[in-house]
């Protein structure tokens, strides 16, 4: 029960700098960071896929699985937006 309540500690002040963060960072620097937040999902997505793989339990392999479709759509969904932000640098012909 320890370890729980030192875990979720963690992760609610981690939400809570997540917040301050992005709540503190100018606009016009939002995409760039989304792109590089890739990198980011696609460790989660390692992650997810052994968490899923490995099959402890169900509710890890549930868990796992949830990891994966939700880390898989911010991947996507950064490099789509990547992609679009680098077409506004092209030159019209």
């Amino acid at each position: 029960m320890e370890m729980f309540i030192m875990g979720f500690t963690v992760f609610v002040l981690a939400i809570f700098v997540g917040f301050e963060i992005i709540t503190k960072i100018p606009p016009t620097l939002h995409t760039p960071l989304m792109s590089g937040s890739n990198a980011i999902s696609g460790i989660t997505i390692v992650g997810a896929l052994l968490s899923a793989g490995l099959q402890h339990s169900l509710l890890t392999t549930i868990l796992g699985m949830l990891a994966l479709i939700f880390a898989s759509i911010n991947v996507v969904g950064g490099f789509m937006v990547t992609n679009r932000m680098l077409e506004m640098f092209k030159k019209k012909s």
